[in-house]
């Protein structure tokens, strides 16, 4: 709210709507000014918080086809899938890529929102406005926006993280790497069966 000193202009209500993909620096608001000779003056929000907004987003599009693709390999085709090893080899570094990117893309967006906040909130509009520094015009402070959804983007957005970083060891179960551990175990364990038992063998002889 811009209130002028100068009787003969009226209280102005300054709103600034903006949203996705945060562009901020593209925002326009009137600032209304005191003197009689103009009434209002074209400003700009301050920003552009563009670049981690869009790759969170992009990045839960690029997911969310994936899973959609996986989950008909492992319905329909999973024959194919345990059939062919570079299948597994495939979907688990596919895997390990998205849980990384998923941490970057919800620290950066994280990073980007806490900035949106400080760059939308009544207090920097008010400091960025000329006519609130003179002693022609009292100003006040607004509703700060709502950042609720936004707040919750950023939450589903670590959560990925966790579920993507459980569902590694899952996929890696099927690579052949998993496979090939426990079966070195097996050969182990085969490699000292006999060895005990000729060792009992012995024994058993030296008795005798």
């Amino acid at each position: 709210m811009v209130r002028c000193n100068n009787e003969a202009k009226d209280v102005s209500s300054i709103i600034v709507a903006f949203g996705y993909p945060f562009r901020l620096h593209r925002i326009q608001y009137e600032m209304p000014l005191c003197d009689e000779e103009s009434s209002s003056k074209t400003m700009h929000l301050m920003g552009d918080f563009s670049a981690p907004a869009e790759f969170f987003v992009t990045l839960g599009i690029f997911s969310f086809f994936y899973t959609m693709a996986a989950l008909v390999i492992y319905l329909r085709f999973h024959n194919l899938y345990t059939e062919n090893k570079r299948f597994p080899l495939v979907d688990f570094c596919v895997t390990v890529s998205f849980t990384f990117f998923w941490l970057v893309a919800a620290a950066a967006w994280g990073k980007g929102l806490t900035d949106v906040k400080g760059a939308t909130r009544p207090s920097s509009l008010t400091a960025a406005m000329s006519v609130c520094h003179g002693e022609e015009a009292v100003c006040s402070a607004g509703a700060t926006p709502s950042m609720g959804l936004a707040n919750i983007s950023v939450l589903f957005g670590f959560i990925n993280f966790f579920l993507w970083a459980g569902n590694c060891w899952f996929v890696f179960k099927e690579t052949p790497w998993h496979g090939q551990g426990q079966g070195q175990g097996q050969d182990q364990d085969q490699g000292q069966g006999p060895s005990q038992e000729s060792a009992a063998e012995q024994g058993a002889v030296e008795k005798q």
